[in-house]
């Protein structure tokens, strides 16, 4: 159990890059961007293929599961960019990162388990730290113009954490599968770039390089962790994590540069970490929380 969280949060911390490698492939459109940075995870998950050892008997794949793991993988990113053209950034991204939190009392309707008051306190301290993160340099004014882009935020939240809570039904499935999926996410991403968006490549090998690193970790390798430790492992310690990463993210754009530290930054820290680590305790402090019937 605590192996797999852990590989579980090894996506969070990769999401942690995102921002940053966006950024840093210059004026590739959203879903552009996704389709060549899917296709990358592909590759990935196809060489992973030639290391993993192959199952014993071959797998019955429910076609539930392709539902859920495309519409996962694309819907989100479908809606988070939706989001993005119809609201501003800062209340949308908020919006979008009530997912964790979502996890969390969601977990609570699957089998086996049983939602605790330190995974819904260290879920909500997380988003007041994620809340100190978005605001960072400006206010948040909800403006009812922009009631779309907000739905298709809150559309986002619940498309992942639904994709999250639903793979864990099916732990038989192995991870190879999310190959497929990433596949899929990047021919529709292609099918919507060609229908919504001018077409702009990286302009020099710094930028393509961004796009690599793109393909090869946040939006490869992260989901497969990411469906090892849903499915194994625990799944309201790794929701209330999950709010590490837009703090990680900004400290890697302090690290590199491309922010300034503050007051806002400590407190998310202090909020964020104290949330994982309350939601945590049952794991850090080998205290257990006797399974729901």
């Amino acid at each position: 159990m605590g192996r797999a969280t852990l590989i579980g949060f090894s996506a969070v911390a990769m999401w942690a890059l995102l921002a940053l490698l966006t950024d840093a492939s210059g004026e590739v459109p959203p879903f552009l961007l996704s389709a060549i940075t899917f296709a990358i995870g592909t590759g990935v998950g196809l060489l992973a293929r030639l290391f993993m050892p192959r199952p014993q008997q071959k797998v019955r794949i429910p076609p539930q599961v392709w539902v859920i793991g495309i519409a996962g993988l694309f819907g989100y990113h479908f809606f988070y960019f939706t989001a993005l053209r119809n609201a501003p950034a800062v209340e949308a991204s908020l919006i979008a990162y009530l997912w964790p939190l979502l996890i969390v009392i969601g977990s609570a309707l699957m089998p086996g388990e049983r939602l605790a008051w330190n995974h819904v306190a260290g879920a909500l301290l997380g988003l007041a730290g994620t809340f100190l993160i978005v605001t960072r340099g400006g206010g948040l004014s909800f403006d009812a113009s922009y009631a779309f882009g907000y739905a298709m935020a809150g559309v986002c939240a619940l498309v992942w954490s639904a994709y999250s809570l639903l793979s864990r039904r099916f732990p038989s499935v192995p991870t190879t599968i999310v190959t497929w999926f990433c596949a899929a996410t990047s021919v529709l991403s292609l099918a919507c770039h060609l229908m919504l968006e001018e077409t702009v490549l990286p302009a020099n090998a710094g930028q393509w390089l961004a796009v690599l690193g793109l393909g090869l970790m946040p939006v490869g390798a992260a989901f497969y962790a990411w469906d090892i430790g849903v499915k194994r492992g625990n799944i309201q310690v790794l929701g209330a994590a999950s709010y590490a990463a837009p703090l990680l993210s900004t400290l890697v754009l302090i690290a590199t540069g491309f922010a300034e530290p503050g007051w806002r930054i400590l407190a998310a820290c202090l909020l964020i970490t104290g949330g994982a680590v309350l939601a945590g305790k049952s794991l850090l402090f080998g205290t257990r929380v006797p399974a729901k019937a």
